[in-house]
């Protein structure tokens, strides 16, 4: 069976927080999101595995300061990556 290329999906939060976010932090999102694409553990995205509060979750560097946490779910035959929140280190880390 062949597996079909991944689905992005966004959450209503996560798209709410981007339409709030300043103009340079939407532009960086849809770069790293390309590079994300293109190469998941690129080292400029820093992709890893959230713990704690946010246990299931993995993240991406946006900017030096925001980040955009994700989920990856597999099936047999798609992948799907739903991003679920988008914000600075301070704003979701404390």
């Amino acid at each position: 069976m062949i597996k079909k290329p991944p689905r992005i999906e966004f959450t209503d939060r996560f798209n709410k927080q981007r339409k709030a976010a300043p103009l340079e932090i939407k532009v960086a999102f849809m770069e790293s999101l390309e590079l994300f694409l293109e190469s998941p553990d690129h080292p400029q995205l820093r992709n890893h595995p959230l713990k704690e509060k946010y246990s299931g979750y993995n993240s991406i560097d946006v900017t030096d300061d925001w980040r955009a946490l994700f989920r990856i779910h597999e099936s047999k035959t798609q992948t799907v990556i739903t991003f679920h929140i988008l914000g600075t280190h301070i704003q979701l880390y404390g």
